[in-house]
C-alpha cells in the first residue's frame, strides 16, 4: 500500500555529510510514523532515527546523537536524514520505514508496516 524508495547515499570520507531521502508513493503520508534504520554486513538491522506525522517528536539512536538530523516534508511525501560528522562506522545500508501507528514514535522495527530497499552509505577513514 506504500511504497518507498531511499536515495541519497554514496561514498563520503570520514567528517564529511550527505543527506538521505526517502519517497514515499501514498496519498496519506502525514499518517504515518517514519523512521530510518540501517544494517551492516553481519550485523543486525539496527534503529537509527524517527519522526512522527508533524515532526512534534523525533527520537535518535544514542550513536548518531548530535550529528543525524530526520525531517520530513509531508507536502512532498517525503522523509529525509541529514548525516554530518561521518565515522566508518556509520557504514551500511540505510532503510526508510513507515509505522501506521501514529500514538508514538518508535525504535522497534517490528512496529514499522513498510520499507523501502535501502541505499548504501560507505565512509572511508
Amino acid at each position: 500500500q506504500v511504497q518507498l524508495v531511499e536515495s541519497g547515499g554514496g561514498l563520503v570520507q570520514a567528517g564529511g555529510s550527505l543527506r538521505l531521502s526517502c519517497a514515499a508513493s501514498t496519498r496519506t503520508f502525514s499518517n504515518y510514523a517514519m523512521g530510518w534504520f540501517r544494517q551492516a554486513p553481519g550485523n543486525e538491522r539496527e534503529f537509527v532515527a524517527a519522526i512522527s506525522r508533524f515532526q512534534r517528536i523525533t527520537r535518535y539512536a544514542d550513536s548518531v546523537k548530535g550529528r543525524f538530523s530526520i525531517a520530513r516534508d509531508n507536502a512532498k511525501n517525503t522523509l529525509f536524514l541529514q548525516m554530518n560528522n561521518l565515522k566508518p562506522e556509520d557504514t551500511a545500508v540505510y532503510y526508510c520505514a513507515a509505522s501506521q501507528d501514529s500514538s508514538a514514535t518508535t525504535s522497534s522495527a517490528a512496529r514499522y508496516d513498510y520499507w523501502g530497499q535501502g541505499t548504501q552509505v560507505t565512509v572511508s577513514s
